[in-house]
């Protein structure tokens, strides 16, 4: 029952928002709806953790520990999306940049968008995971395009554009291991079943798989946006309004991530580790090496978080390559951490595009002594997203480098160190010029309305909880790694 209703209360409310004309107790009821999700989510781990999965309508949804953390993290994430996007919307409407109708669009794409997303990854059949993965792709599209600037329109055709070409080589990739699975004599109703996958891929036809997992990796990775298929992240981020952004970089990268996750294990299983081990530390080595090369340069403070998705992105692509129990461990913690700092990183952005008017760093200067609460959440939220204690990045980033080094990735994680630190070192310059020196004189300084950085500070201390509490979520991330790990 908590599978269905994980669905039917997001899509419920965004039926509602279809329906009403947008006033802010509509956007309060799809936050709320949205917090909903996150309890289920708890329940469902609660459930699972030491129990068998929870199934609905014949295995067609199907949630294991897997599963229960990803809705965690999609609940956690879009609560404080949807919070914030209530502000957002009253400033538009008072801006006159959007009516009334096109609010309540908004509000309605974004439930779907979440729903999507939630489909993704209770969904028992890759098949049908392949067609919610391929929704967020059509639903973001009209989310990036919000503000029907020149900027934002040419960011989501880009969008589109790239991301379909990716999800089509998914879904030949997902025909590939269809076709293998009916080779081996496997009941044709249960081909795409995720278990029956699993039961069978021992006898999977090498060869066959061989070009299904390379497909995979190179379709979910373009949606994942690991280089070289990244090209359409920093413009779609940098154009669409800052809740979506915090939406797509701190849960739909991970969603599809999620999809490479599943398909490794069947892949592990037809052909042992080393060819997806190879195509995910090839993908994570060069996404690496590209963040840290146009970081250094990059002059743009959304662009600038974008491109550090890039370098997260190829982090958790690293772990995942090494595949033990500790390495999707960390990664899984990695996902809830790096989510939970670039949620409160974009929405930060969005407020300080709001009270600056642009998002050039060299532009914007002195925010902690100008807007001392709007620069101290970003200021610790780079913190945080750069991977520093107390916070949760810097325990299952050291974990990860553990895991690959276990695993004679030890090469691959000494230079995954030296773009971090490259990375390190631009971001960090970045931040200061916006962050640090004094105001105009006499400019008054403002404060920020509680209402905005108490969701987001909120954020920080959960993400600095896990990192402190070494894991939490222990239990909820043992179950959820060993039903992928090798």
């Amino acid at each position: 029952m908590l599978a269905l209703v994980v669905l039917a209360v997001p899509f419920g409310a965004g039926v509602a928002s279809a329906v009403a004309p947008w006033r802010r107790w509509v956007g309060w009821l799809c936050t709320a709806s949205i917090g909903a999700v996150l309890v289920c989510g708890v329940g469902l781990a609660v459930r699972v953790v030491h129990g068998p999965p929870v199934t609905a309508f014949g295995g067609v949804l199907r949630v294991d520990a897997l599963s229960a953390f990803m809705v965690i993290v999609i609940g956690a994430i879009g609560v404080l999306a949807t919070w914030q996007s209530v502000r957002y919307l009253d400033a538009e409407l008072a801006a006159g940049r959007c009516s009334q109708r096109h609010a309540s669009l908004y509000s309605m794409l974004v439930q779907g968008f979440v729903t999507a997303m939630l489909l993704a990854v209770v969904a028992g059949n890759v098949g049908v995971m392949w067609v919610a993965v391929e929704a967020t792709t059509i639903i973001t599209t009209f989310l990036v395009g919000h503000r029907r600037t020149r900027g934002s329109l040419e960011a989501s055709w880009k969008y589109i554009a790239i991301c379909s070409v990716g999800i089509a080589m998914a879904f030949l990739g997902t025909v590939l291991v269809y076709l293998a699975a009916l080779h081996v004599g496997h009941h044709e109703h249960a081909n795409l079943d995720w278990t029956s996958l699993m039961a069978v891929s021992h006898h999977l036809d090498p060869g066959v798989m061989r070009l299904a997992i390379a497909l995979l990796v190179l379709g979910y990775g373009t949606k994942v946006g690991l280089a070289p298929m990244h090209s359409w992240l920093p413009d779609a981020h940098s154009q669409a309004p800052a809740p979506i952004s915090a939406l797509m970089s701190g849960v739909l990268l991970t969603v599809a991530f999620y999809a490479l996750l599943r398909f490794k294990a069947i892949a592990d299983g037809a052909l042992g580790v080393a060819l997806p081990r190879a195509l995910l530390v090839a993908v994570g080595l060069l996404s690496l090496v590209v963040a840290a090369s146009l970081l250094l340069s990059q002059r743009d403070y959304k662009r600038m978080l974008a491109y550090h998705s890039v370098e997260h992105m190829g982090l958790i692509a690293l772990g995942a390559a090494a595949g033990t129990r500790l390495a999707i461990a960390a990664v899984l913690l990695h996902i809830l951490g790096h989510g939970l700092a670039k949620g409160v990183l974009f929405l930060t952005s969005g407020e300080i595009l709001l009270a600056e008017g642009t998002t050039e760093i060299a532009q914007v200067k002195a925010l902690l002594a100008r807007r001392p609460a709007l620069g101290g959440v970003f200021a610790f939220g780079l913190v945080a997203l750069l991977g520093l204690p107390p916070f949760s990045l810097f325990v299952s980033e050291l974990n990860m480098v553990r895991a690959e080094t276990q695993v004679g990735l030890g090469w691959a994680a000494a230079i995954s160190l030296v773009c971090m630190a490259v990375i390190f070192g631009a971001v960090m310059s970045h931040g200061r010029h916006m962050l640090f020196g004094a105001g105009p004189d006499g400019e008054q300084v403002h404060k920020t309305p509680a209402i905005v950085t108490a969701p987001l500070i909120g954020a920080l201390i959960g993400c600095a909880i896990l990192g402190v509490l070494a894991w939490p979520l222990a239990g909820l991330l043992r179950a959820a790694a060993q039903v992928v790990a090798t």
